[in-house]
């Protein structure tokens, strides 16, 4: 063999991992890594990132709205509900791979609280902070909305979608808004911790889409994705005239019924189902410490 040959043999390239990651592993690095980054990140880093994350999320809704809002008469209503949702994923799309922080997905931190890695005080501060962050990024999405015109499609009939829309959400019971957020936040902290599992974008971007495309489907709730068709809703209604569905009380819609007949329930139950349905359920499968010696995991 050839001097010249040996050096090419020599030379490795190095590859990244193709194998994705096990269930135990995603759930130590949410404990260790991701939750302890997210507590310890600089506190103006974590309220742009969650501004960004707001602003996202509306993109996905603002996209949904655009790409639905007359297939339900050609195509039917489940139809229409799958192609919600299959827009809307874009907005998690947008968190996780680009990068931003959502009240949602930080509910994972709750791995790291129970195992110690950080003080329930500073989770929950972390939460608030990145929720009222969500809110000012959701509203820059639902003014770009009226002011950008947009809601003009079909002779108004995009902007008619979102007010129905807005004043479906605001007239749900509180049990109604809250086990549907429930349900929402299971799916929403499962798409990002099946992204976790996923070593390449492309394996991140499937893992995402079909937990979030059926969230949507569904009909459950999302609160900040609500920060945006809400206010939508109101800002149409006020400013542009679009009158309320028949089947509701015009004056349903508003800013008091947003905050607690919709952001109150659905908060709390995205809180529950993804601090409870995912978060703790992983951390008592795989990091809750052995009987006898509370220092080592299972």
């Amino acid at each position: 063999m050839g001097k010249f040959e040996k050096i090419i043999q020599s030379v490795q390239f190095p590859a990244p991992p193709f194998e994705d990651k096990p269930p135990k592993t995603i759930a130590e690095t949410v404990a260790s890594t991701v939750g302890v980054g997210k507590a310890t990140s600089p506190w103006v880093s974590v309220f742009v990132l969650g501004i960004l994350a707001g602003a996202y999320i509306g993109f996905g809704g603002l996209l949904s709205t655009c790409v639905s809002f007359d297939i339900a008469n050609i195509m039917g209503i489940g139809f229409k509900k799958f192609m919600a949702g299959t827009a809307f994923s874009v907005g998690l799309i947008l968190v996780v791979i680009a990068g931003a922080e959502l009240f949602t997905g930080n509910n994972l931190m709750i791995s790291s609280a129970m195992t110690k890695k950080i003080t329930f005080r500073t989770m929950t501060a972390r939460w608030a902070v990145v929720w009222f962050a969500n809110l000012i990024g959701s509203l820059i999405l639902a003014l770009m909305l009226y002011f950008s015109g947009l809601w003009k499609t079909g002779n108004g009939a995009l902007g008619t979608s979102a007010v129905a829309i807005a004043y479906m959400k605001v007239n749900l019971s509180f049990v109604e808004a809250l086990v549907r957020a429930i349900g929402c936040n299971w799916l929403v902290c499962l798409a990002v911790w099946m992204a976790l599992a996923a070593r390449q974008t492309v394996g991140k971007i499937f893992a995402i889409y079909f937990p979030i495309m059926a969230f949507v489907a569904i009909g459950f709730e999302h609160v900040v994705a609500n920060m945006y068709f809400i206010p939508a809703g109101i800002f149409l209604h006020i400013w542009a005239g679009i009158a309320a569905p028949v089947a509701f009380d015009p004056a349903s819609l508003n800013w008091i019924s947003f905050l607690w007949k919709n952001m109150v329930p659905v908060t709390i139950g995205n809180v529950i189902g993804g601090a409870v349905f995912v978060g703790m359920s992983y951390w008592g499968a795989y990091l809750r410490p052995v009987s006898g010696d509370k220092s080592e995991p299972r």
